[in-house]
């Protein structure tokens, strides 16, 4: 099969243009800029260096390809996570999610693509109902800004892959995602606040994530290409409260045993939504994935994967 992947250079298209090679794929991947190629290339696929956003960029480029499917793993995100200073990031990932999605459809419809895979998110869930929720749970919609926003653009970048004549679409929300590349690596950000002490256990630490190796959300998609529609979390099978995940992952650190601080500082520190999450987000569960698409992740579990394997460094 050939395969477009818009977002090649991203944490999870580095992982996922290898497994798409090894499974017989011809492929070409995008990036922004000119020196990414050379990577592009060492993973084994066609490089294509264009803007996203530029509506004839990626229909010259779709076209050019002529793929059977087309993966939009597209996101803009900072190195160093900020609740506060997250807005000019979102609006970028929000328009990717939304205009690029627009693009890469009607090139994907003009060019006779009958598969589309869309990157969505499995942590936008309401904090309603029960502890782990399933795809028909609420959304956050009305989450402060400026995560509504970016949550309205998802929902909105799911009902377009999912609504196109002639293609079939598959949303994959994946979950908070470690290894290579992520913020729950060693080298990233989640570790450098651990290491500092900004990643507290807050209130009762009720807050449930789901997390998923950037390996397996790269699986995800090779699934995708063949098996499944419609909308499915790509997580691991074990959902954890924080008050159990932050202490182990600043143990594997080294880090210094986490705070224990009350939500309403951290509301005032970091946002209500930062605070919410930490006390009261929803995890997700995987049984429609394993079911439909007959996805299963390699890392079941954030205790042998996140903690033992020594690919999430």
């Amino acid at each position: 099969m050939k395969v477009f992947l818009a977002g090649g250079t991203g944490a999870i298209g580095r992982r996922l243009i290898p497994q798409l090679v090894a499974a017989g794929h011809e492929v070409a991947a995008t990036t922004r800029f000119d020196e990414r190629g050379s990577m592009l290339r060492s993973l084994g696929a066609r490089p294509q260096v264009l803007d996203a956003l530029d509506a004839d960029a990626v229909t010259r480029a779709v076209c050019d390809f002529a793929p059977d499917a087309v993966v939009n793993q597209l996101t803009q995100l900072p190195q160093r996570y900020n609740p506060r200073k997250l807005q000019p990031w979102y609006e970028r990932t929000s328009r990717l999610r939304t205009t690029g999605t627009q693009l890469l459809l009607g090139a994907a419809r003009e060019i006779g693509a009958t598969r589309f895979i869309y990157q969505s998110i499995a942590f936008m869930y309401e904090a309603v109902g029960p502890p782990v929720v399933d795809e028909e749970a609420p959304i956050a919609l009305d989450a402060p800004e400026p995560f509504s926003s970016m949550f309205r653009a998802t929902i909105e970048g799911e009902r377009l892959a999912l609504s196109s004549d002639g293609v079939t679409g598959v949303v994959l929300r994946y979950g908070q995602l470690y290894g290579p590349g992520t913020y729950f690596s060693r080298s990233g950000d989640f570790a450098r606040q651990a290491r500092q002490r900004m990643l507290p256990i807050v209130g009762r630490g009720e807050g449930v994530f789901s997390f998923v190796h950037v390996d397996d959300a790269a699986s995800a998609a090779v699934c995708a290409l063949e098996q499944g529609a419609g909308v499915y979390n790509i997580v691991d099978d074990e959902p954890v409260p924080c008050r159990e995940w932050t202490p182990a992952f600043c143990a594997e650190l080294g880090a210094p045993s986490p705070w224990r601080v009350p939500g309403w500082l951290v509301a005032i520190a970091a946002g209500r939504f930062a605070s919410e999450t930490l006390q009261n987000s929803r995890g997700a569960t995987n049984a429609k994935a394993k079911r439909e698409m007959g996805w299963s992740p390699r890392h079941p579990t954030w205790r042998t994967g996140f903690l033992a394997d020594s690919s999430w460094s």
